[in-house]
C-alpha cells in the first residue's frame, strides 16, 4: 500500500475512533499530497520519495513552530504541534543515532572519495538523498564537517 494510501485509511480509522487531534493532523498531511499532486508541472502522480520529502518538511514545519510557541511562552499551540508532529513521524523511517549517522556518512564519504573540506558539497548531495527522512540537514552537514576537518 502507498503513503498516499495508508494516510487516506488512516483518516477513515481516526474518524471511526473520533481522535480529533490524529485526524487534524492527517487531514493536513492529505492536504499536502492533494497539493502536490495536482501542482503545475506534476502528472498527477504522488511517489513515495515525494510523499516522504513532504512529510519531512511537514515534520521539521511542526518541530519549528513548536520550538517558537514554547518561546512565545504559548504551550497550548507548541503541545497542538508536537502531537502533529507526532502523527508525522509514525509514517516517517526510523531516524538514526549519531553512531549510525556517522558511520553511513563514513561509508558515503569513502564512495565519492572526498579528502578535504573542499569536497563537502560532493558528500552533502550524496548524503542528503541517501539520508532523506532519517536524518536531519543540520545534524548531516555538522557531521560531515567534522569528518571531512579530520
Amino acid at each position: 500500500m502507498d503513503l498516499y494510501a495508508r494516510i487516506d485509511a488512516d483518516i477513515k480509522s481516526a474518524m471511526l475512533a473520533k481522535d480529533k487531534m490524529r485526524l487534524q493532523a492527517l487531514r493536513g498531511i492529505k492536504k499536502e499530497f492533494i497539493e502536490a499532486k495536482t501542482a503545475p508541472g506534476s502528472n498527477g502522480e504522488l511517489t513515495d520519495d515525494t510523499a516522504m520529502k513532504i512529510l519531512v518538511k511537514m515534520a521539521k514545519q511542526r518541530n519549528e513552530s513548536a520550538a517558537i510557541y514554547k518561546e512565545q511562552n504559548r504551550p497550548d499551540l507548541a503541545d497542538t504541534e508536537l502531537a502533529e508532529l507526532a502523527v508525522i513521524e509514525t509514517y516517517l523511517p526510523k531516524a538514526l543515532t549519531a553512531d549510525e549517522l556517522e558511520a553511513e556518512l563514513k561509508d558515503i564519504i569513502a564512495a565519492v572519495g572526498a579528502t578535504s573540506p573542499a569536497d563537502m558539497g560532493k558528500v552533502m548531495g550524496a548524503a542528503t538523498k541517501k539520508l532523506a527522512g532519517r536524518a536531519d540537514g543540520r545534524a548531516i552537514s555538522a557531521k560531515v564537517r567534522e569528518l571531512l576537518a579530520k
